[in-house]
């Protein structure tokens, strides 16, 4: 085998897979290749791609607990860690020219530098009573990834249409940026003021309008889970997600999938031209939310 795409197979897909999948269970390269057997350098090769073996790729399937199908991207990726789908999310976004998508509340490529610091804080007091030191790095972990799916859109600056929920917006004003219920009146005020500064963070970008952004708040019933149309040049792909970054954040439970498959892609562009086209955008939209923002959210 090698790098290059042959009878429909990216290698170099395929070896972008096994290095999320690594990085979500938390596995250094040198452990990986230990347990597999092989040199660092070897396995280097193999995530960029060179995959010499089928046997090799078995067996890292077998060790990183995936099948081999969803490693080599045969019909549906089924992925069950936040991490290695956030991963998954970075290196899509790195080779696409359009992102389209559904989010909770908002896209996070958009939100400001104040949401990643809240953000880290909300995950760590969402985590279950008894958290391992696993399960602390798995947010350390999950929070690098993040802020450098927000660096590269940064710099590369792909077109982005992001769909919000008002549903979702009311919630975020009145509940604040938390992981749970049972916070101090004082922790829950200030995060009530959190989630009101970035709910003037987006209305700034809807009256600022910048070049490769366009955002439109859906005022009718979405789906309950978020969804991401990655258009690059040769295809598109379609990510479906059960994880929230939002108020009360999900990276725990849950399972996503990725998909180029032509029905399910047919139907969420369908979707997506949907509420794009119902959804109040520019003057508008920034009217709507500036009302939002008196109405539910905190006062400062």
């Amino acid at each position: 085998m090698s790098s290059n795409a042959a009878d429909g197979v990216n290698f170099g897909d395929i070896g972008a897979r096994l290095r999320a999948h690594r990085l979500g269970r938390g596995l250094a390269p040198e452990t990986l290749a230990a347990k597999l057997g092989i040199s660092r350098a070897a396995l280097y090769r193999v995530e960029k791609g060179d995959i010499r073996k089928i046997e090799t790729l078995t067996a890292i399937a077998n060790e990183l607990g995936v099948s081999l199908p969803s490693l080599m991207g045969v019909g549906v990726e089924y992925i069950s860690s936040s991490t290695v789908f956030f991963e998954r999310m970075r290196q899509l976004e790195e080779e696409c020219q359009q992102i389209i998508g559904l989010f909770s509340p908002v896209s996070y490529l958009l939100t400001s530098d104040r949401y990643d610091e809240m953000l880290s804080t909300v995950l760590h007091e969402s985590a279950p009573a008894g958290i391992d030191k696993d399960g602390l790095q798995m947010i350390d972990q999950l929070m690098s990834t993040l802020a450098a799916r927000k660096a590269a859109f940064r710099e590369r600056r792909p077109h982005i249409v992001s769909l919000i929920s008002s549903v979702d917006l009311e919630r975020f004003l009145l509940n604040g940026l938390i992981g749970r219920h049972d916070l101090p009146n004082e922790i829950s005020t200030q995060r009530r003021i959190a989630a009101r500064r970035e709910a003037e963070h987006i209305l700034a970008t809807f009256e600022s309008q910048p070049i490769g952004v366009q955002m439109g708040i859906v005022r009718e019933p979405v789906p309950a889970t978020s969804f991401q149309i990655f258009r690059q040049a040769d295809r598109s792909v379609l990510a479906i997600s059960p994880f929230r970054l939002g108020e009360q954040p999900n990276v725990r439970l849950g399972v996503a999938l990725i998909t180029s498959a032509p029905e399910a892609m047919t139907l969420h562009e369908d979707i997506a031209a949907r509420l794009w086209g119902s959804a109040l955008k520019g003057a508008e939209a920034a009217s709507y939310l500036r009302e939002m923002i008196a109405k539910y959210a905190v006062a400062v």
